[in-house]
């Protein structure tokens, strides 16, 4: 149930599916490493006009946000269940920088959003959403000339048992969900940046 789930095995697929006949054209390199010594998938996708990198070897400090004291990585149930993934897309037309890492508490859904309220308070103004799974209140805008990126994080439903805290804008935002879990907690931790065709990640 992570935010958002970039590398699961059907994702990586067809990733390499959509670039091949174009990266041919363009005498580019496709790597796909399904799992490094057992550790974390790779794609890699290099192209004369950008390229494409997802990982699940994600640095908490990429989010911006501090480690719930105590909390766990979560791990995964199953192959294709990444609970963590580092998504970074560049070219002359856009840039996509996503980092997601999920985590288990003991600690009840309160504790953690209250703890994480704080921490999001350094960004701007935190909204708190209800959703019905994680990520079901995300909307994610480039940041271009339109000014579409410029727009205010926002909830669009307000039901549920997952607790979305988010701040920024549509093009660069901070978000944590957190949902019950038992008597604890599962929580994610996501950053999200975009840019158009000016600007950097």
């Amino acid at each position: 149930m992570l935010i958002p789930k970039p590398l699961n095995n059907k994702t990586k697929a067809l990733i390499a599916i959509a670039f091949t006949g174009w990266l041919v054209l363009l005498a580019c390199s496709v790597n796909v490493k399904d799992h490094d010594g057992g550790q974390n998938a790779k794609v890699e996708i290099e192209t004369p006009v950008g390229g494409i990198h997802v990982s699940e070897d994600v640095d908490v400090r990429d989010t911006g946000l501090a480690v719930y004291p105590g909390a766990r990585r979560k791990e995964k149930t199953r192959e294709d269940d990444e609970k963590s993934a580092n998504v970074n897309i560049s070219s002359s037309f856009f840039g996509v920088k996503v980092a997601a890492i999920e985590f288990e508490s003991d600690d009840s859904p309160d504790k953690v959003i209250s703890f994480y309220k704080d921490q999001l308070k350094k960004y701007g103004h935190v909204v708190q959403c209800r959703t019905k799974k994680h990520a079901a209140d995300l909307k994610v805008s480039l940041a271009d000339e339109k000014g579409d990126g410029s727009r205010e994080v926002s909830c669009e439903g307000d039901s549920g048992t997952v607790v979305e805290l988010k701040v920024g804008t549509e093009s660069n935002q901070h978000l944590v969900s957190v949902e019950p879990e038992g008597k604890g907690s599962d929580f994610a931790l996501v950053y999200i940046q975009t840019r158009g065709k000016e600007g950097a990640i």
